[in-house]
């Protein structure tokens, strides 16, 4: 592929310094920027990188051919915005990645939940196929970190955000798969239209398209009752529905039933996913930190909604409403923590709903509280329902906390 000579990539959390580098790799004159003055760069810098850290002016998009867009980047912050005024192409880390590897077959997964446990899913799959997987995206190992290190016929699993999906030009999936569409990253898109339209875009050079049943779009449907070859390890209804599509993927890609019956039955779930972290004296801590909306709580309550529940919710917010959330917890759900950001907008949502809850302010003050209530039989599940950004720097920090506090217990 022709690449341009001067690339400007834009933000330097894991997928802008892997396209940085992938870029410098490829003889590339690469000028890398984040406004955080604390990121770590050293790699980029020892890769012939030039770093400009702390603030980001538009004298450094002169003479510059392509632009690359870290997810995180919101398309109207100023150096996209006047990318676009002076038509420099724009490219998502996703866009470059699968030009640098368009020669290995890809499938594409996105959704508002379950990607990445579909997609890990996915890769014991061609695994237990006994092919050769590179598992990438939005949370995993960045897709251009893989430029130059697969052999020629290993297949690409790649999970895929609505921003990532944003800048986009040339990406065909050979199989690609929606899991579900709920509201989400209102705060970034503005509305559900834009954010379905965003995730829509994983369709528009797809060879084979994966959709849930009664979405209406066009493509092989799959859902939670799919008759499967085998009933999947990982627990919950919506897990099943993530297992069916899975099924539906790699079917499309050639694998037979039996590699599947494997893969199904051997899956143990994602850190961070309904992720049981101790059983202590009969009580079961369960870390789902990754529900960051939600639908994803809700999903992860209904898993345990038959066991006596000791929610955790909150976390900063997304412009969502709690207010179904709160309408529909379970009346096995015996306390209810609040914590962070969020506390004062799902305590009216519970206000409204008529149930009680706790202000715990931090996840160390609610372990300590829960510890002291809970009972033999208890589940304890941190389902937060938000993002992790008002005291973490992101779900797995946080879902690393809860881990070492349930551990600290005596």
């Amino acid at each position: 592929m022709k690449l341009p000579r001067h690339a400007l990539v834009v933000g330097l959390a894991r997928s802008g310094q892997a396209a940085a580098l992938a870029l410098a790799r490829r003889g590339v004159d690469v000028v890398a920027t984040d406004r955080d003055a604390t990121v770590d760069a050293g790699r980029l810098a020892e890769a012939g990188v030039e770093v400009r850290l702390g603030r980001e002016e538009e004298a450094l998009l002169d003479g510059v051919e392509l632009l690359v867009k870290s997810p995180g980047v919101p398309a109207e912050s100023p150096l996209p915005a006047t990318a676009r005024a002076r038509r420099i192409p724009i490219w998502s880390e996703i866009e470059l990645g699968y030009r640098l590897l368009s020669h290995h077959p890809f499938v594409g997964v996105t959704g508002t939940n379950g990607k990445t446990t579909t997609c890990e899913l996915l890769g014991e799959m061609f695994r237990a196929a006994g092919l050769v997987v590179a598992v990438a995206g939005n949370v995993g190992r960045p897709l251009t970190s893989f430029d130059g290190a697969l052999p020629p016929d290993a297949w690409i699993v790649c999970e895929l955000s609505s921003f990532q999906l944003e800048d986009v030009h040339e990406l065909a999936c050979d199989v690609a798969v929606l899991l579900n569409l709920e509201p989400d990253h209102l705060d970034r898109h503005g509305s559900f239209a834009a954010y379905r339209s965003a995730k829509l875009r994983i369709f528009e050079r797809a060879r084979v398209k994966i959709v849930p049943r009664d979405s209406g779009l066009d493509g092989i449907e799959f859902a939670a009752d799919d008759e499967l070859p085998s009933e999947p390890l990982i627990r919950g209804e919506h897990n099943r529905a993530n297992a069916a599509a899975a099924v539906a993927a790699a079917r499309a890609a050639g694998i037979d039933d039996e590699a599947l019956a494997t893969a199904l039955t051997t899956f143990p779930g994602v850190q961070h996913r309904l992720e049981l972290v101790r059983d202590h004296g009969g009580v079961r801590y369960v870390n789902d930190s990754k529900a960051t909306n939600t639908a994803a709580a809700r999903r992860g309550i209904a898993a345990y909604a038959a066991e006596p529940l000791r929610l955790i919710l909150g976390g900063s917010l997304k412009g969502e409403s709690f207010d179904d959330l709160a309408a529909a917890l379970p009346d096995t759900v015996r306390s209810i923590d609040l914590i962070g950001e969020a506390s004062d907008t799902i305590a009216a949502a519970l206000d409204g709903a008529r149930r009680s809850y706790r202000r715990s302010n931090t996840l160390a003050e609610a372990i300590a509280a829960i510890a002291n209530d809970a009972e033999r039989g208890d589940v304890v599940l941190l389902s937060p329902a938000c993002a992790s950004y008002d005291q973490y720097r992101n779900y797995e920090e946080r879902g690393d906390a809860f881990r070492r506090l349930v551990e600290a217990l005596a």
